[in-house]
């Protein structure tokens, strides 16, 4: 590649890495005022964030296996020219059918990031690979928290439509941008066969679970559509698992889960996930109240989570620092208590506007932690050629989190107030709940990283900045760095601290 056309690739991935994670929030603010708009109730709603959720984790393996090889250029602007029809028809909608079709069309956006840092590093020397790599991982974070103020902004100022219409405009530039810098991938061997059975069985039983975690506040928990959907949903979820551990060419290969490291890191990235989103929830329809909360602006509420953002970034970044002090993986549980107390904040105040900022500045920080050091604990646990499915599974489990975690938040509210209504008590008794789900992860993280053994060729010892970039090449199915004789780093297998050196 010229000079030129990579000094170009970079901005352009960037950009699109920035437009997919602002694109995804478009939901959690604005939900009070899409009810309110749409005569329809806060946790029907709510399904606006919910069904991105949702897309984004059955698609991301599926577009990971779809986008391999020469197949990469054409998926992700396929898949950017998708999610700016979905704004559109968002922006267009006057039915709250209409409105989640529309979002779950934008839930293609959060598989793409996998697919920029695969073009990342075919398309980049190594060095300059590895840190377009770091800086899409930063912009995924960033993206998510500056997106909640931005669109609260245009709403405040213009309304909800022009929200979705400027992610419209967004999504098509990202989506003529990649078609003209990005340079078709190198032919490579057939990726396999596409899941799509497991696919489709996996989003049945998540989209079942849901629909009977929001509804069972009006159904009652006991009720027999209630108990219907959750057996069904169970159902299908143990289809899958039957299914995945007998196909050929799995959605994600579950057999993984035997590395207690593994297990640990994907337990922990879907409580944390329901944890991250319950606690999103939360908060933004909190500080909008007009009862007991603050009466502010959907823009106000955005700027609440901006500290989650920053803080999530800034935590990243400072794992290899606390990597190297205690450990890696004695991170999780460290950052998993930072979660709880973050929660526990947000139960005890509620009286400032500030207490807010400072709960998503705690829950930042050990998301931040957290999400930062599970790609590392998975990399140091399992061989090079199953990183890459491991990682897959992680990527999966962690987005069924944040769709459980936006449900059930509705759901323990409603169940939780006076009659259906939520109170303050049932804000706060939700968020002690998510508090303990929190401290309960911590528990068992410790206890799994405790039985945890290194593979042989592996290392505890794994520079944790190596291996959360190697983590997240590895959610964009690709082999892992490895130093040859003259200290060039080539793609191969299991690498190591060396690698990390050139950077």
């Amino acid at each position: 590649m010229t000079s030129r056309r990579e000094w170009a690739l970079v901005p352009t991935l960037l950009f699109i890495g920035a437009v997919v994670s602002v694109v995804s929030s478009l939901g959690a603010p604005l939900i009070p005022t899409m009810a309110r708009d749409l005569h329809a109730s806060v946790s029907s709603t709510q399904w606006a964030l919910t069904a991105t959720l949702v897309v984004g984790a059955v698609t991301s393996p599926l577009l990971g296996r779809l986008g391999d090889g020469s197949h990469r250029k054409p998926v992700t602007v396929s898949c950017l020219a998708i999610v700016s029809v979905g704004c559109a028809i968002a922006a267009l909608a006057s039915s709250l059918a209409v409105l989640i079709l529309g979002r779950a069309m934008q839930g293609l956006g959060l598989a793409l990031m996998p697919l920029t840092m695969a073009a990342a590093r075919e398309h980049l020397p190594s060095v300059r690979a590895g840190r377009t790599i770091a800086a899409l991982s930063v912009v995924a974070a960033a993206g998510v928290g500056l997106g909640y103020p931005i669109t609260g902004f245009i709403a405040q100022h213009l309304n909800i439509a022009a929200a979705f219409w400027v992610g419209c405009g967004f999504s098509a530039a990202a989506a003529a941008l990649a078609k003209v810098l990005i340079p078709p991938a190198g032919s490579r061997p057939p990726g396999g066969s596409i899941d799509l059975l497991g696919a489709a069985l996996v989003a049945l039983g998540v989209v079942g679970i849901l629909i009977a975690c929001t509804e069972a506040p009006q159904w009652g928990w006991l009720g027999s559509r209630t108990l219907s959907l959750f057996a069904l949903g169970w159902a299908f979820i143990a289809a899958w698992v039957v299914h995945e551990l007998t196909v050929a060419e799995p959605l994600v290969d579950l057999r993984l889960a035997r590395h207690p490291a593994v297990l640990s890191a994907d337990v922990t990235a879907f409580c944390l996930g329901i944890a991250m989103y319950l606690t999103i929830v939360l908060a933004t329809q909190f500080v909008q109240l007009r009862t007991f909360g603050f009466s502010a602006s959907v823009f106000v509420a955005g700027l609440t989570l901006v500290p989650l953002s920053i803080l999530s970034a800034s935590g990243s970044r400072a794992l290899p620092w606390l990597g190297r002090r205690i450990g890696i993986r004695r991170v999780i549980p460290v950052g998993s208590l930072c979660v709880a107390a973050s929660l526990v904040f947000f139960a005890e105040t509620g009286t400032e506007l500030w207490q807010a900022f400072v709960s998503m500045g705690l829950l930042g920080t050990g998301l931040g932690l957290t999400f930062a050091a599970m790609p590392g604990l998975i990399v140091s646990a399992v061989p090079a050629r199953e990183t890459g499915s491991a990682m897959g599974f992680y990527q999966v489990v962690r987005f069924v989190g944040f769709s459980l975690g936006s449900g059930l938040c509705v759901s323990l509210l409603d169940s939780l107030g006076h009659d259906g209504v939520p109170t303050l008590g049932s804000y706060r008794s939700t968020a002690l709940i998510g508090a303990g789900l929190a401290l309960a992860t911590a528990a068992i993280a410790w206890w799994l990283i405790g039985r945890a053994e290194a593979v042989p060729g592996r290392t505890d010892a794994v520079d944790p900045r190596w291996a959360l970039e190697e983590g997240l090449v590895a959610a964009a199915s690709l082999e892992m760095f490895e130093p040859d004789l003259n200290g060039v780093t080539t793609p191969g297998a299991t690498g190591g601290p060396a690698a990390a050196e050139e950077d």
